[in-house]
């Protein structure tokens, strides 16, 4: 990070931010499938592994300032699936590719399987995916807001893309100024939006800017949708955190996926939290995720 506007911020920007991004990860990358799958691993020897997987149109860095807060129980993975954040865009992508990049960034960092997975919204539905084709890779999955629609519930009526179609800024300021979360929602942490915001910006030949993320990756993914069976197949340790003020997380989602998935799990809702948790109530979050990966694999 280069410490915008540290210094004229004040007391705005708490202390326990700057110590959690200034703390610098490796850049890695493993190849699937000929292409390059990009994720920030924070080397923590000796303890147990977690994957961290953002949603659509999302990147690794959206963990920034959660990964470094985990450190003292963890060694931590945050990837970028492919045609989002540093990865490669492919021509077509599907459920089953994402799956074997979960895997291939599992078994690149090195973790064994007491590794957790903690995923996002759209990388949630990808992860439930991955521990069906991989379950022996799973000791425990954590879904953050993130389920299935009751079948009678109709879809949200908005699409889940940060922006829509990616556009070309002629200035970073102006792209910055653009920047909107989906669904759309406030959030009081202003500081955080600006973070990653400037963190999902690359610079384009011919000049300007736009989005880290493939703006054909909405129509050029097959499977999309989540299947139920994906849900019914889930035999590793589950848990959930979602938000209370969630526009796509209620408690409908909930208790469908008890009925779908074959065991018992706990869920947690944050308070003052919508459908992006960990941007609305960070602290809150590492705790409630603390205490959740505890009482699954203690």
């Amino acid at each position: 990070m280069a410490r915008w506007d540290r210094e004229d911020s004040g007391n705005t920007i708490p202390d326990w931010f700057w110590q959690a991004v200034e703390t610098e990860p490796e850049t890695r990358s493993v190849e699937v499938d000929e292409c390059d799958v990009a994720y920030r691993f924070y080397p923590s020897p000796g303890k147990p592994g977690m994957l961290l997987i953002h949603g659509m149109n999302a990147h690794s860095r959206w963990w920034d300032f959660i990964a470094p807060q985990l450190l003292d129980e963890y060694e931590i993975a945050a990837m970028d699936l492919t045609g989002m954040g540093d990865s490669d865009y492919r021509y077509e992508y599907a459920p089953d590719t994402y799956a074997e990049e979960i895997k291939a960034v599992l078994d690149h960092a090195g973790f064994d399987n007491n590794c957790i997975v903690v995923a996002h919204s759209f990388g949630g539905y990808m992860a439930v995916h991955a521990a069906n084709l991989f379950p022996e890779r799973f000791a425990a999955l954590v879904l953050v807001d993130s389920g299935i629609r009751h079948p009678d519930d109709p879809p949200p009526d908005h699409a889940m893309m940060m922006g829509g179609r990616a556009k070309v800024y002629p200035d970073r300021e102006t792209a910055l100024q653009r920047f909107r979360l989906q669904p759309p929602q406030t959030c009081d942490n202003a500081y955080i939006l600006q973070y990653i915001a400037r963190s999902s910006l690359m610079s384009v030949d011919g000049g300007g800017w736009a989005w880290k993320f493939d703006e054909d990756l909405p129509t050029s993914i097959a499977g999309r949708e989540r299947q139920a069976e994906d849900y019914e197949g889930l035999r590793m340790k589950i848990g959930v955190i979602y938000g209370e003020d969630s526009e796509l997380f209620s408690q409908r989602t909930l208790d469908y996926m008890r009925e779908l998935i074959p065991q018992e799990f706990p869920a947690y809702g944050i308070a003052d939290a919508q459908h992006h948790v960990f941007l609305d109530q960070p602290l809150a979050f590492v705790e409630t995720l603390r205490s959740l990966c505890r009482e699954l694999v203690d």
